[in-house]
């Protein structure tokens, strides 16, 4: 007969020590994600090297599409492509964890029509019942379509029948055994502006999801809407709309963002390129809701320096690497450790000073968008030596004496530091520290 004493007193220690389990579980999930899409797993050569160098630049996940066409290649046969086990294979292998979209229509049901008819339903349903079971081990992220309502983002019907595809799928995902994390809307910057996504969270989507994707491009937008820092601030507004209506925080995944480095319109210089990326990664962080963001993409896809479509990677079609994928590997760690502190930021036109801390441990992530200038920088610790920075103008470089001596007196330290529109990761010490504009 067991002791019945000592059962009750191991109740509460059960449920204390489950209790801390799933309480660091949620604390593990709710890291920000730093993700890059692919668009490698359809090919049949994979790129290995290429994996391997987003393990190195500390990239967490890695976005693809597995196209309906493919698991279904004639009517009532499903299989699974030999090279999206290759490439899902070589993801884990490399510790990034895969979110893949399914969607994009089938030839054998109304001519690759999206699922709004309950025949055509039906079929993409089983599909992705066949997907997510045969995929179960390797899968940690699925997003239902892409960009739904880039053929019409005001119709409330055509947002409707998304909704309901999205519920009757999620139920399907959800069946499978071990959790996975199924986003929902793909949604475009036109579609956010135009009301889409508003329609889908009154919906009621989030209650079968676990966040929205969003597709915030802005790079061929006019110019004062074209930068990072006008891109959070729409973001923002974005988020304080949608947590209106939705009553409560909107996880959002922005499942694709980025700019080209293309010569004509819309696009930047590489420089420019890696600048704009390591103030869109590190603004990103400001917004408690966005939970990752995949830049867009890892390959340039083609050679035409005028199409932008064609220069949005962070390496060359031949892997060689562009300043942006050296500025990420230089960033990611930071963006994985430090948390920001929003009581000590300061945000102006065009001067950006982002406080963050580890423990004790303080740094500041600084630039301006104008002209470079010097701000002061000080320490509540003293100090000794040279200010250390990592300057994304040089990121290969890593942290570097910086030559700019700190400056001491009464306990107290600061220095003068010039800044431009790279972001400058600056070392300010142990223990907690202030900062004052110039």
């Amino acid at each position: 007969m067991p002791n019945t004493r000592l059962t009750r007193l191991r109740q509460p220690l059960m449920v204390l020590l489950l209790g801390l389990f799933f309480s660091r579980v949620a604390l593990a999930d709710e890291s920000f994600i730093i993700g890059v899409d692919t668009h490698l797993m359809n090919k049949s050569a994979t790129s290995a090297k290429a994996l391997q160098m987003l393990e190195a630049a500390g990239v967490d996940s890695v976005r693809d599409d597995a196209y309906w066409s493919s698991a279904e290649p004639r009517r009532g046969l499903m299989r699974i492509e030999p090279a999206w086990q290759a490439f899902l294979s070589k993801a884990q292998e490399h510790h990034l964890r895969p979110l893949l979209v399914l969607g994009y229509g089938n030839p054998f049901y109304d001519n690759y029509a999206k699922p709004r008819v309950p025949a055509v339903r039906e079929a993409f349903g089983n599909y992705v019942k066949f997907v997510t079971r045969q995929l179960i081990d390797s899968v940690d992220f699925y997003e239902i379509w892409n960009e739904w309502d880039k053929e019409n983002p005001v119709d409330p019907a055509f947002a409707k029948d998304y909704s309901v595809l999205v519920e009757e799928n999620a139920r399907r995902i959800r069946s499978n055994e071990r959790p996975m994390t199924i986003l929902a809307g793909a949604v475009t910057s036109q579609g956010m502006d135009l009301g889409f996504a508003d329609r889908l969270v009154e919906s009621g989507i989030l209650d079968h999801v676990d966040g929205l994707s969003l597709h915030p491009y802005v790079h061929c937008r006019y110019e004062e809407r074209h930068t990072p820092e006008r891109w959070i601030a729409w973001l923002r507004w974005v988020n304080a709309d949608l947590r209106t209506i939705a009553a409560r925080p909107v996880p959002l995944y922005l499942t694709e963002m980025g700019w080209p480095s293309n010569d004509s319109k819309c696009g930047v210089g590489e420089q420019l390129q890696s600048a704009y990326l390591a103030r869109s990664f590190f603004l990103a962080q400001t917004l408690p809701d966005i939970k990752g963001l995949w830049w867009n993409g890892l390959l340039n896809d083609g050679a035409d320096r005028h199409d932008p479509e064609q220069n949005f990677g962070l390496l060359n079609q031949d892997l060689s690497v562009k300043p942006a994928y050296l500025t990420l590997k230089a960033i990611s760690p930071t963006l994985h450790e430090y948390s920001y502190d929003a009581e000590k930021s300061r945000e102006t036109d065009s001067q950006y000073l982002l406080r963050f801390a580890k423990g004790s441990e303080q740094i500041l992530v600084a630039w301006s968008t104008g002209l470079a200038r010097p701000i002061r920088v000080e320490a509540s610790s003293v100090l000794h030596g040279n200010v250390h920075y990592i300057d994304t103008t040089h990121p290969q470089n890593g942290l570097v004496d910086s030559g700019i001596p700190w400056s001491c007196n009464d306990g107290r330290c600061s220095a003068q530091v010039p800044i431009d529109e790279f972001p400058k990761i600056i070392s300010l010490g142990t223990r907690p520290a202030l900062f004052a504009s110039p």
